[in-house]
Order: structure tokens, then sequence, then C-alpha cells
């Protein structure tokens, strides 16, 4: 009866271990688990921008730059600033949407996301856009999904992020997020 048992459990237990595994995508299709990992292609309709081509673009004049690395230990205040638990730094002349690439960021912090991309784009919905945030980070993927979403026709996605940007040799600057 024990062997029995045993068998039973050992042929039981990877069903178990699978079905308590997260899942990956949400409903609407951002990842929304394990956002460390690789990131084989680019969301649908949003275009790939290699590190050496984003270094040739000058920020607000060709595109908006979009850090979405999330504020690890920090948080958002209820005034909109942010109480960090470490400094970020990122391209020269992006801005930091710290967590707007969730896949279900809070209501304001997507509300902020995407009021404050209105005014960049100067509700220009063809501007370049190019989202970014660490080497196979999906935060970025979902932040170009989500601007595709919102109708931006011109999204492109630095899939290297902020470690492409240094294996260049270039330099990254401390940056607030923005409120």
């Amino acid at each position: 009866m024990k062997a029995v048992m045993r068998i039973l459990l050992m042929t039981t237990l990877p069903v178990t271990v699978h079905a308590q595994e997260p899942r990956l995508f949400d409903a609407a299709g951002y990842r929304a688990a394990q956002h460390r990992g690789p990131v084989h292609r680019a969301p649908e309709g949003v275009g790939r921008i290699a590190p050496v081509a984003l270094a040739g673009l000058r920020p607000d004049v060709d595109a908006i730059f979009v850090d979405v690395l999330p504020a690890e230990g920090g948080y958002r205040q209820d005034d909109g600033r942010w109480r960090l638990a470490r400094a970020h730094s990122t391209i020269p002349g992006a801005y930091w949407f710290a967590e707007a690439g969730r896949a279900a960021p809070p209501a304001a912090i997507l509300f902020a996301f995407q009021r404050r991309i209105a005014q960049l784009s100067g509700g220009d919905k063809s501007r370049m856009i190019v989202t970014f945030c660490l080497a196979d980070c999906w935060m970025s993927w979902n932040a170009a999904r989500r601007l595709r979403a919102l109708g931006y026709r011109n999204v492109w996605w630095l899939a290297e992020g902020t470690d492409g940007w240094r294996d260049l040799g270039l330099t990254l600057k401390p940056v607030d997020p923005e409120r």
C-alpha cells in the first residue's frame, strides 16, 4: 500500500507543481509575471531599434525616450512624488516612468503615464517613441504594447535597454521618476 501511495504521489506531483506556476501573460496580452527573461520579438506593430541607432537620435527632437524600469523598493506617494530605495540612471534625455511597464499598473500611474506621453508628444500619435528598461526585461515590451493600444503609431522598443547603451561605452545620467 505504501509503495502504491509513493507512486501516486510521484505521478501527481509534477501536475501539482505545474498548476501552481504563475500565468506569464494576463488576459489583455501583457506580461504579468517573471519580467526578467529573454524577449524574442517586439510587440505587434512595434519596431525594434538597436542601441547604436538610438545613439544617433536626439531626445525630444527625433524621439521621446521612455524608460520604464520599476522603482524596486520604492513607491509613489499620493501627491505623485516618489520615495526611492535607490537612485536610477538612464539614457540622457529619457523620461523615467517607474512602474508603467507592469501588466496592470495602479490606476494613478497608468493615468499619469498616458497624460504625460500625450503632453510630450503634443498629442501627435505619429511621434516617434522609444521604450526601454534593462536587457531581457518585459517591462519595456509591455509599455510599447500599451502605447500601440493607445493609438501611437511610431513606437520602437530597445530590447537591450540601458545595458545595451552602456555596452556601447555611452554614459547614463541620474534621473528622477516622472510624477
